[in-house]
């Protein structure tokens, strides 16, 4: 389920509660810059992190296609944002 916060974006966080397959609905979002999300492959891969530790299969072959045209630190900034996320969740 996503919350009333907003991204930085303008775009709803996903809350604590977010199921797999929400959290990779919105990495698509940010993976390809539709529904008024940001190209944003840090976010992304974020999500689908976050997607694939909820057991979303789809989330786990998303991620390591975009980790693949990601630099070493924004991958490292993705899963510190993953973690982030988690602790606040």
């Amino acid at each position: 389920m996503l919350t009333s916060v907003e991204s930085e974006g303008g775009l709803p966080l996903p809350g604590a509660d977010a199921s797999g397959d929400e959290l990779f609905r919105m990495g698509l979002l940010y993976s390809t810059g539709q529904g008024g999300a940001p190209l944003d492959y840090v976010s992304a891969h974020m999500l689908f992190n976050l997607a694939a530790m909820r057991g979303s299969m789809e989330a786990k072959i998303y991620r390591k296609e975009l980790s693949q045209e990601m630099a070493s630190d924004e991958v490292a900034e993705a899963q510190r944002q993953a973690r982030e996320w988690l602790a606040h969740g």
